[in-house]
């Protein structure tokens, strides 16, 4: 008989964490397009990207032809560049979310390389497998928002600086290794600056100052403020802001360094109560959210030997890096607490140095005290939590768009697309979609649309028209000449006022429908 050869340890642990890498990749791009477009934030990222790939508007697009893009333009920068690369001119759901899901999958790999380097192959399988089994950095990896952007760099950032930390020798390819990994991090908080604003450079930057000065590493602080990755940093984190003050459009600086980011600290935005973090912050990655501050505060707790400016034993290292990622939590935490408004997606870059923290925790302070069961439970349940992702999220965002699948079709929908069989989505109550493919049968892209009394968010609409329809104010009466788009109820009110307005096309959404009104005698266009 010939024996086959056994896979050896090594490969059997290498196929597994790509395993894990296939697994959160499958868990962000799965059913990725199949809901519409509906809800408002993501459809203002939308409308913006929509300016940057169909209107070559690359610094300063307007959502609907009014109001200035609000956060800086990486993540719509990123989704133009996907869009030019794979050939696209139009923008859909699939592709306005696609930098979300990559840039989770490419957080995932950075994550497991960094815990394989601390803690070997079973932390880096561990950490990759904790992401892939939190619901809130699964569900935010499959949304057109910024949030996944800005935590891929925030988490290359707190990466690369360790790195540079933990080198411990003068060799000269050492030293250009580490000079290396300084304009790294640099970039990357740059970067983070890009994505999201100030935000993506003070959090990181507080914590390793907080956390150098903690350990007394003096001496280092100072190497940290060099100028060199300092200028590089700042002229990232600043070239679309000077563009912005070059290119004089001061409504930009205004919404995005005024109300944006410093506004909302004193409630321009709108003010949430104090204990407002305190549900997402616990519960929203159920049970791993719950263990991250026992993770944390065990980092905090443990006893680092005392060491000297530029040296520390290898054996403290993983501690160190946990106590790191635990400052980090904390300033977090602590930041967007004194904000008076308050969001859930702003803790999502928490997670991706929470994943190492977690497993840090499980294999050096669980493990030794219960044994490998530890270990092994925790990855059943990180690996029932993504099978829960697979099978919950995509319908979860079918039913925020007003389509609500039975548990069978539940069941099944995510294993159809794998065997190449599309599920027909149906119709979705709360999408614009259909309604802005029936009035762009019957009004011309050089004829004025406007709406009127929509009540919900304009931008899923105005993403499906691809064309700017500015909001009417006032009375009905007074509106110019043009079409406009209202609801049933709203035309049923106003009708009996406006005689020369005629409906001419009615369309679905929600419970109650849209009419598009024209003041052409009750004759209805053609249609094109």
């Amino acid at each position: 008989m010939i024996r086959r050869p056994m896979i050896s340890g090594k490969a059997a642990q290498l196929l597994a964490m790509a395993a894990i890498i296939a697994l959160v990749a499958l868990l962000t791009l799965n059913r990725l397009g199949a809901s519409d477009v509906c809800g408002g934030s993501e459809a203002v990222m939308g409308v913006f990207v929509q300016q940057m790939v169909e209107h070559d508007q690359l610094l300063f697009p307007l959502d609907n032809c009014q109001v200035p893009m609000y956060k800086p333009p990486l993540f719509h920068w990123t989704s133009s560049a996907l869009d030019y690369l794979r050939g696209e001119n139009v923008v859909t759901a699939f592709n306005l979310r696609l930098p979300s899901a990559l840039y989770a999958t490419a957080g995932a790999i950075l994550t497991m390389f960094f815990a394989l380097n601390l803690l070997g192959v079973r932390g880096a399988i561990l950490s990759g497998a904790i992401l892939a089994g939190s619901y809130q950095y699964i569900s935010q990896g499959r949304i057109g928002l910024v949030d996944m952007t800005l935590t891929f760099f925030e988490a290359l950032s707190l990466y690369a600086f360790l790195w540079w930390f933990l080198i411990d020798t003068d060799a000269p390819a050492a030293l250009r290794h580490k000079r290396r990994l300084h304009y790294l991090f640099a970039t990357s908080m740059g970067l983070g600056v890009l994505a999201k604003g100030p935000v993506g450079a003070i959090l990181p930057a507080a914590a390793m100052i907080i956390f150098l000065a903690l350990h007394k590493r003096w001496q280092t602080m100072r190497y940290l403020f060099k100028t060199g990755p300092l200028v590089l940093g700042a002229a990232i984190a600043s070239s679309w802001y000077l563009a912005c003050l070059i290119g004089q459009r001061f409504s930009f600086l205004s919404l995005q360094l005024g109300s944006e980011n410093f506004g909302r600290f004193f409630g321009t935005l709108g003010a949430m109560p104090a204990w407002y973090y305190l549900k997402p912050l616990l519960l929203n990655s159920i049970p791993l959210s719950l263990l991250v501050p026992v993770a944390a505060a065990t980092a905090f707790g443990v006893r680092i030997p005392p060491t000297d400016d530029s040296h520390d034993s290898r054996g403290h290292r993983p501690a160190l890096c946990a106590r790191f990622f635990a400052t980090f939590w904390l300033v977090t935490v602590v930041f967007f607490e004194l904000s008076a408004f308050k969001r859930r997606a702003y803790l999502l870059p928490l997670w991706p140095t929470s994943a190492v923290l977690l497993s840090w925790w499980v294999l050096d302070c669980v493990v030794p005290r219960v044994g490998t069961a530890a270990y092994q439970g925790m990855m059943a349940i990180c690996l029932l939590l993504a099978v829960g992702n697979l099978f919950f999220l995509p319908p979860y965002e079918m039913r925020g768009c007003g389509n609500p699948l039975s548990l069978a079709e539940m069941l099944k929908w995510p294993f159809e697309s794998l065997v190449g069989r599309p599920y027909a989505e149906g119709f979705q109550a709360k999408s614009f979609r259909e309604a802005a493919a029936r009035v762009d049968r019957v009004v011309a892209r050089n004829q004025p649309l406007y709406v009127f009394q929509i009540e919900d968010a304009i931008e899923p609409l105005v993403i499906y028209l691809g064309r700017c329809a500015p909001q009417l104010h006032g009375s009905l009466g007074t509106a110019p000449p043009g079409y406009i788009l209202t609801t049933v109820p709203t035309w049923t009110r106003w009708k009996e006022s406006v005689p020369q307005l005629h409906s001419i096309l009615s369309a679905p959404y929600g419970d109650d429908g849209l009419v598009l009104l024209h003041d052409g005698g009750g004759a209805v266009p053609q249609t094109r």
